[in-house]
C-alpha cells in the first residue's frame, strides 16, 4: 500500500527536481494536516497552559499537573467504562457478525433475501432517529421486562450486531469455496468443526476488518452512552470528555489528557489487527 502510495506522489516515474520538491511539499502537507492534530492534543497534556483558545506543538511549561487532575476527575474509571463496553461488545459483536454470516453466505433457507434487505436496512437510518425508540426498548427489554436505563449492559446490547461487520462477513465467505467445506465433510467433520477448522480461518483477513471497524465504532459511541447514563459513574470516557469540557474549574490540559487515553486503544486495537486488516482490505481491492 505503501508502494502505491509513493507512487502516486511521485506523479509517475519523472525524476525532475520540481517534481520532487512537489513530493516533499505534499508529504509535509500530509504530516501537518493528520499528525498535528494529535501532536498537538499530546502536547497539550502535557503542559500547564490553561488557556482553551491556544494549542502548540512545542511543549509549554512540561507537567504531569494535568493527569494528576484528572485521576481525581475520576478519568480512570471512564477509561475503565469504556473499555468494559468496548470488549464485551466486540467480542459478542464479532460472534454474531461470524454465525449471521454463516447462515446467510452458506446456507439455503426461505427469506433470506429478507433477512439481507433487514441488515441493509440498519445501516439507512441514522443513529439519531433511533434515539428515542431504543431508549424505550432499553428501559423496559421486551419479553424480559428488564430496565438496562444506567448499566453498562445498556450500551453493550445495541452494539452486538451491527450491519456492516455482518455484510463484510457475508461476503468474505461467500467466496470459500464449497470444495473445502464438502471435503471436511467427506472426512468426517461435523457442521461446527467444519466451520470453525475450515470455514472461519479463511476469513481472518475480514475478521481483521471487522475487528478493527468494530472497535472505532463502539468506542466512538457517544449518543447511546448519552440515552443509557444517568450516573456520572456509568460515563464512558468520550460522554465524559464532554463534561470536563463544560467544567468551568477545570483546564484545557485535563480535557487533552482524557483525549490523549482516548486515543490509545484505538492505537493499539490497529496495531493487534494491523496485518489481517491490510490483507482484508487488500483483497476487497482485488474483489472490487
Amino acid at each position: 500500500m505503501s508502494t502505491s502510495f509513493d507512487s502516486a506522489l511521485s506523479l509517475g516515474t519523472n525524476n525532475k527536481p520540481w517534481i520532487k520538491a512537489i513530493n516533499y511539499c505534499l508529504w509535509v502537507l500530509i504530516i501537518v494536516v493528520f499528525a498535528g492534530p494529535l501532536v498537538a492534543i499530546i502536547v497539550g497534556a502535557f503542559s500547564t497552559n490553561r488557556d482553551p483558545s491556544s494549542l502548540s506543538l512545542i511543549p509549554q511549561q512540561p507537567s504531569l499537573e494535568n493527569f494528576s487532575t484528572a485521576l481525581d476527575r475520576s478519568v480512570m474509571l471512564y477509561l475503565g467504562n469504556s473499555l468494559v463496553v468496548v470488549g464485551i461488545g466486540l467480542l459478542f459483536q464479532m460472534l454474531v457478525s461470524v454465525f449471521a454470516a454463516y447462515a446467510l453466505a452458506r446456507k439455503k433457507f426461505r427469506g433470506r433475501g429478507i433477512a439481507m434487505l433487514l441488515v441493509l436496512a440498519t445501516l439507512m437510518l441514522p443513529e439519531e432517529i433511533l434515539a428515542i425508540p431504543l431508549s424505550r426498548v432499553l428501559s423496559d427489554v421486551p419479553f424480559i421486562g428488564v430496565n438496562l436505563i444506567n448499566t453498562l449492559a445498556g450500551m453493550i446490547v445495541p452494539v452486538i450486531a451491527w450491519g456492516f461487520s455482518i455484510l463484510v462477513m457475508t461476503e468474505f465467505m461467500k467466496e470459500v469455496p464449497m470444495e473445502l467445506e464438502e471435503a471436511a465433510k467427506i472426512d468426517g467433520a461435523g457442521e461446527l468443526r467444519t466451520f470453525f477448522s475450515v470455514i472461519l480461518p479463511t476469513c481472518t483477513p475480514a475478521l481483521g476488518v471487522i475487528g478493527v471497524f468494530g472497535f472505532t465504532m463502539i468506542w466512538d459511541q457517544y449518543l447511546l452512552p448519552l440515552i443509557v447514563a444517568s450516573d456520572s459513574n456509568m460515563f464512558t470516557l468520550p460522554l465524559a470528555l464532554r463534561s470536563l469540557r463544560a467544567d468551568p474549574e477545570v483546564g484545557l490540559g485535563v480535557v487533552l489528557v482524557g483525549a490523549t487515553l482516548a486515543l490509545l486503544p484505538s492505537v493499539i486495537a490497529f496495531l493487534c489487527f494491523q496485518k489481517s486488516f491490510m490483507r482484508g482490505l487488500a483483497s476487497g481491492a482485488v474483489k472490487g
